[in-house]
C-alpha cells in the first residue's frame, strides 16, 4: 500500500512543508483594483478577424518566397557569369 505522507513520524524539515498544511493555507488576497470580467467575445467577429490574419500572413509569405526566389535566380546569374570571366584569358597590356 503507497503512502504519501512521511513514515515513523519524522518531522518535516525545516523549510518543508507537509501536503496537509499547504492545504489549509489560503492564497494571499489580491492587491491593486479589481477589474470587472471582461466583456462577452463575438465569436463571428472573432473569426472573421482570424481568418483575415491567416490570409494576410499567407499573401506575406507568398511574396518573401517569390521575392526569395528572383534573387536566388539573380545570384545563379552572378555566378555563372563570374565562372565565364573566369575562364577567359586575362588581357595582355601593351605599351
Amino acid at each position: 500500500m503507497a503512502s504519501r505522507g512521511r513514515r515513523g513520524g519524522v518531522p518535516a524539515r525545516e523549510g518543508e512543508q507537509r501536503h496537509e498544511d499547504r492545504a489549509e493555507q489560503q492564497a494571499p488576497a489580491p492587491q491593486g483594483p479589481v477589474l470587472p470580467p471582461p466583456p462577452p467575445v463575438d465569436y463571428g467577429v472573432f473569426m472573421q478577424g482570424l481568418v483575415q490574419a491567416m490570409q494576410t500572413q499567407a499573401h506575406t509569405q507568398a511574396a518573401l518566397q517569390a521575392q526569395l526566389e528572383s534573387q536566388e535566380g539573380e545570384m545563379e546569374q552572378y555566378l555563372e557569369e563570374k565562372k565565364a570571366s573566369q575562364k577567359r584569358p586575362a588581357a595582355t597590356f601593351q605599351r
